[in-house]
């Protein structure tokens, strides 16, 4: 079976050096806002990609939850097979794909835990029975069936019945402070733009343009 399309040509739009922001955080804001202005389907949803210590990889899908100056945020239970690996090699890489604008933003750097307030304030956010799913999931654990986590979620939802819940020591956020970010803009004939902003060690950015 082949899903090659080789006829498929990006012609939306071009990115050029004149029009980049001064940083990646104003130019990232810019162009989400263009995605959350078009109605796309979960403009903040990126794919994060992780590793083991002796480099094995992993990615999935989630969701940015805060971005500004310091990097970008997202929340999960720290003894899933993300967290544990971001634990043991705290680095990695950002993907979000928004094919509807032929473009993506490729973000990479070292990544640390979120202070626990800033995690117990988003949590307090959240629905409740969202709230009551992370300690009702043992994430990434190998369970009997989908009844486990029904009767977890029953038993839990009783035991705190009219209570505040707790935030659970296992989950809370990270934070993904990027040396680099890459910003892609599909073109005809493959000939596409990719924007990369670095790091320098006195914390300035310098943008570079790489071959596609």
């Amino acid at each position: 079976m082949s899903l090659a399309d080789h006829r498929k040509e990006y012609a939306l739009a071009g990115l050029a050096e004149k029009d980049l922001a001064r940083d990646p955080f104003r130019q990232f804001e810019k162009w989400f806002q263009e995605a959350e202005a078009s109605k796309l389907v979960e403009p903040n949803a990126m794919v994060l990609a992780s590793a083991t210590r002796d480099g094995r990889p992993s990615a999935r899908a989630v969701l940015l939850k805060s971005v500004d100056g310091r990097g970008f945020v997202f929340f999960t239970n720290y003894e899933s097979r993300k967290g544990r690996e971001l634990d043991a090699n705290p680095r990695a890489s950002l993907v979000f794909p928004w094919f509807a604008f032929e473009r993506q933003v490729i973000v990479e750097g070292p990544v640390a835990k979120v202070p626990r307030e800033e995690s117990e304030a988003y949590f307090h956010s959240r629905p409740p029975a969202s709230q009551l799913a992370a300690w009702a999931s043992a994430q990434s654990t190998i369970i009997p069936g989908r009844k486990a986590l029904e009767e977890a979620m029953k038993d839990l939802e009783k035991k705190y019945a009219g209570r505040k819940v707790p935030v659970p020591p296992h989950w809370g956020g990270f934070r993904l402070a990027p040396e680099t970010v890459e910003f892609w803009q599909g073109r005809r004939s493959r000939l596409h733009d990719r924007l990369r902003y670095r790091r320098g060690s006195d914390g300035s950015w310098t943008v570079e343009r790489l071959a596609p």
